[in-house]
């Protein structure tokens, strides 16, 4: 007998999809002026003119992503005169990887081995010559590429010195000051529009759930549901994809005991579980030797905090061909970036100071 069976139309969910945090609803609500105003920053491209550069920043899960992806959607509608690329820096983090991203996406014949990087800007300057049109790129975890790839973003700006119809730019990061120490000859180009996303507030959760709920759920949940998963996604950051992730596990969970709706109790055992969604995120992402730190910080539980030198000792234990002190010193730079790590001077003595490394606080 297979462990699988046809158990029919769902009792619970009308919609699963929708209870998926890559779903793109057709209103996103508290986050209309954020819209509107990188809506506006964009409009001068389907006039051939140059459109702003905007810089979207704010905590993680509070629509920057989904605000820029729905305008997006509604500016191709909009114009034929506008092509819109939307790239994640943790999933292209090289110069040459984002220009062929972006320049496939403009069907351009770009080979995948073999192409320098100069190369793939040629063709793509090409192309956006011959259709003739704007061209608007996202850059989601642009800490990434100011990190690790600065050259990436000197790329992208001087495509514009090329060709007549303009390339603008979008840049999403959780940290306002990310541009702060960024090469003088890019910083001097990007010309940057600052959009400032806030937390949302619990009433503005639950607005945003409850449009959820609509969606994807058959019936409505039992009274105090909301107010529950709304409180628990605000005491965790204010992040929309933890109330979504609710909502999804505690119908499963309602559906699994024959029920027709989410109870508290649903709910109440599923809050226990899940936590802040960007951590888990970001350490299923980081490289390798990123993740060797990661592991030793944490699994320690008797140390709360790590001097410089222990850290970096440690690593050295743990593997057979340590990165330099200086290599591993950036590496513990970007985990910070990040919000993984925490980082302070303390002083030494007659030494100086020295640095105290420990979890950040979203653990």
């Amino acid at each position: 007998m297979s462990v699988f069976s046809d158990i029919g139309e769902s009792r619970i969910f009308k919609d699963e999809q929708v209870l998926q945090s890559e779903y793109l609803p057709d209103i996103l609500p508290h986050r209309e002026q954020q819209i509107q105003e990188l809506a506006n920053n964009l409009l001068p491209a389907s006039k051939g003119h140059n459109p702003q550069n905007t810089f979207l920043f704010g905590p993680p899960g509070i629509g920057k992503t989904a605000a820029t992806r729905f305008v997006f959607r509604e500016f191709e509608d909009f114009s034929e005169r506008v092509k819109t690329i939307y790239i994640n820096c943790w999933d292209y983090k090289t110069a040459h990887s984002i220009l062929s991203k972006i320049a496939i996406d403009m069907e351009a014949f770009v080979q995948r081995r073999g192409m320098s990087k100069d190369e793939i800007l040629e063709r793509l300057v090409e192309v956006l010559k011959k259709k003739a049109k704007s061209l608007i790129i996202c850059l989601d975890e642009v800490d990434q590429l100011v990190y690790r790839e600065q050259e990436a973003l000197y790329d992208l700006l001087r495509i514009n010195q090329y060709v007549q119809n303009p390339v603008g730019l979008v840049f999403i990061s959780n940290h306002a000051d990310i541009f702060m120490n960024i090469e003088p000859r890019i910083k001097s180009s990007l010309s940057i529009d600052n959009l400032e996303f806030k937390a949302y507030s619990l009433n503005e959760m639950k607005d945003i759930l409850q449009e959820r709920v609509k969606l994807g759920l058959r019936n409505a949940p039992e009274e105090g549901v909301l107010l529950l998963v709304a409180n628990h996604a605000v005491k965790n950051g204010g992040d929309v994809r933890i109330g979504i992730e609710c909502l999804l596990k505690a119908g499963r969970l309602a559906e699994q005991s024959g029920s027709d709706k989410i109870k508290v109790d649903h709910m109440r055992q599923v809050v226990k579980e899940v936590g802040k969604v960007k951590p888990k995120i970001l350490e299923e992402k980081i490289n390798t030797e990123e993740k060797i730190v990661m592991e030793i910080v944490k699994d320690d539980c008797s140390k709360k905090e790590w001097l410089s030198g222990e850290l970096y000792d440690a690593y050295c234990k743990k593997v057979e061909t340590p990165l330099t002190e200086r290599r591993f010193r950036e590496i513990v730079n970007h985990l910070e970036s990040i919000g993984l790590l925490k980082i302070r001077d303390r002083k030494r003595g007659v030494h100086g100071k020295t640095r105290a490394i420990s979890k950040s606080n979203v653990f």
